[in-house]
């Protein structure tokens, strides 16, 4: 049910990112055991998103979810993927991207330049 419940999430993320005028460039990008789960590109910005989902806030808020070992993780797997491609010229930053999904509403909140 998570799996489910993330990946909806995540293309919600990814729908409202492309609305917004983005283009994702990637999804579930893999890098020395961490995960990116949207990279998104806007003009000459690269940003690195990670998406969390929640039916409720009983066991946190998406953005508490993203702690210092998390973090630590998406930075390394951004380096590898700025560096991998030829982009160390590029701006980026990290935003998170929480997803309430509630019985009869979905709200979509940005956190830009989270950590």
């Amino acid at each position: 049910m998570n799996k489910i419940l993330g990946t909806k999430g995540e293309r919600l993320a990814a729908e409202f990112l492309t609305r917004n005028g983005y283009e994702i460039a990637e999804r579930n990008f893999r890098y020395a055991r961490a995960e990116i789960d949207l990279i998104a590109r806007k003009d000459n910005l690269i940003v690195f998103c990670e998406v969390k989902t929640r039916r409720s806030n009983i066991y946190g808020s998406g953005e508490d979810a993203v702690d210092g070992r998390k973090q630590a993780q998406i930075r390394k797997a951004a380096d590898g993927y700025l560096a991998d491609r030829g982009l160390d010229d590029c701006d980026s930053r990290f935003d998170v991207i929480v997803v309430e999904l509630g019985r009869d509403t979905t709200r979509i909140r940005v956190i830009e330049d989270a950590f």
